[in-house]
């Protein structure tokens, strides 16, 4: 199969769904998030929480490239995997970091072979670093916006992007951060997700900045429901995400009590997504973490299964 190009053999229905027909349709569309294991004993129980998960059909699901684009071969072969032997749909990550573009090629070959057409097109943090400086690689791309159009030129791929709320820690403010989603779907893209939300404003404000310059580019708000207060501090550090203070004093107030500040993480979590699907969101993509169960809690609390 030449790259990018589709097979001439029929594809399971999962494999041909549209990520953006989804985000358009009556109800809101669910999806959910993993992160690439580090070893064998990781990669069982992600695909214990994959196979929990899978009973609540949600659309879509993703796993991300590790740290500063680390675990990339094992994120591949996962999401290659999800393709072949589950009913989801799987979207591809896909980062500049460290990548020659012959190297971005061959993984969206990769990816095309095994029947996957969805790609989430990502420059990624800096390795080491997520807030340092940006060094691309001196055969690759520097932006999302060429790795967008570098997809797009090879064959049909849907592209998705990401959208940063709190604005992207490299920005110089929020009209900037406007200008390239705008960008980004101008080389191509059709939908984008944004960073994990813990603020409804924030993320609407983003969602309807962009829909004035670039109508139809749907936008779905990332939710991570908290089970750990120390874990989720430390990633909105490196993400650049900050926590609001009314957030921040809730989980607080119940962190030396693990059971508590999971209570606490999913009533947040249910919260925000009842506001964000209330003013419009698309649906809602959730951050697992690799586990299951506050995910499901969440997603039946929305009354979603």
């Amino acid at each position: 199969m030449a790259l990018g190009q589709p097979s001439r053999l029929a594809r399971p229905a999962q494999l041909t769904r549209s990520i953006p027909g989804m985000l358009a349709g009556p109800d809101p569309s669910i999806s959910f998030e993993f992160f690439p294991p580090k070893d064998d004993a990781s990669e069982a129980l992600l695909w214990d929480a994959i196979r929990r998960l899978e009973s609540a059909r949600p659309d879509f699901v993703s796993v991300t490239y590790g740290a500063g684009g680390s675990n990339q071969d094992r994120t591949v072969r996962v999401t290659e995997r999800i393709a072949r032997e589950t009913t989801l749909t799987p979207l591809a990550h896909l980062t500049c970091v460290g990548a020659s573009v012959a190297a971005l090629r061959q993984v969206v070959g990769l990816y095309a072979a095994s029947g996957v057409r969805n790609i989430l097109a990502l420059r990624g943090d800096p390795p080491g670093n997520p807030g340092g400086e940006w060094v691309p690689h001196p055969e690759g791309l520097n932006h999302a916006t060429d790795l967008v159009a570098l997809v797009k030129s090879l064959g049909d791929f849907t592209i998705g992007v990401a959208a940063f709320p709190d604005v992207h820690p490299a920005s110089p403010g929020f009209d900037h951060d406007v200008e390239i989603m705008v960008r980004k779907a101008d080389a191509g893209a059709t939908f984008a997700i944004t960073q994990m939300v813990f603020d409804a404003e924030s993320y609407l404000r983003l969602r309807d900045a962009v829909a004035r310059r670039r109508p139809g580019l749907p936008i779905t708000p990332g939710l991570m429901p908290v089970t750990n207060f120390k874990q989720v501090a430390r990633m909105s550090q490196l993400m650049g995400t900050p926590l609001p203070e009314q957030v921040v004093s809730r989980l607080e107030a119940v962190s030396d009590d693990p059971a508590a500040t999971r209570q606490v993480g999913v009533q947040i979590a249910t919260e925000l997504a009842e506001r964000m699907l209330a003013e419009g969101a698309p649906g809602l993509h959730f951050i697992t973490m690799n586990r299951s169960t506050a995910t499901l809690e969440v997603h039946r609390n929305l009354g979603l299964g």
